[in-house]
């Protein structure tokens, strides 16, 4: 699967799990996940490439402990290396 695919993929992870996305320019120098006025947030650098995008993104799913408890593409569970929960 192409990168690209894979970024859309966990942002729609992403959003099932009840972050907001931002999609900012910030200069290749920020972005991932946080929680921000009590809403769980994921900031995406548009300076960056799709790969670091993917990155970022993945990163602030890595966080989230439900993230297991929900379908996704397997390719996607193996690139977070979640193993399904029992």
């Amino acid at each position: 699967m192409h990168t690209v695919e894979l970024l859309q993929q966990a942002l729609e992870l992403a959003g099932r799990l009840g972050y907001v996305v931002r999609q900012e320019w910030l200069g290749g120098c920020g972005g991932g996940g946080c929680e921000l006025r009590g809403r769980k947030t994921v900031f995406l650098d548009l300076a960056l490439s799709p790969i670091d995008q993917l990155d970022q993104v993945l990163d602030a799913l890595r966080g989230d402990p439900d993230v297991r408890n929900l379908p996704m593409p397997h390719e996607l569970r193996e690139i977070l290396k979640l193993r399904k929960s029992a």
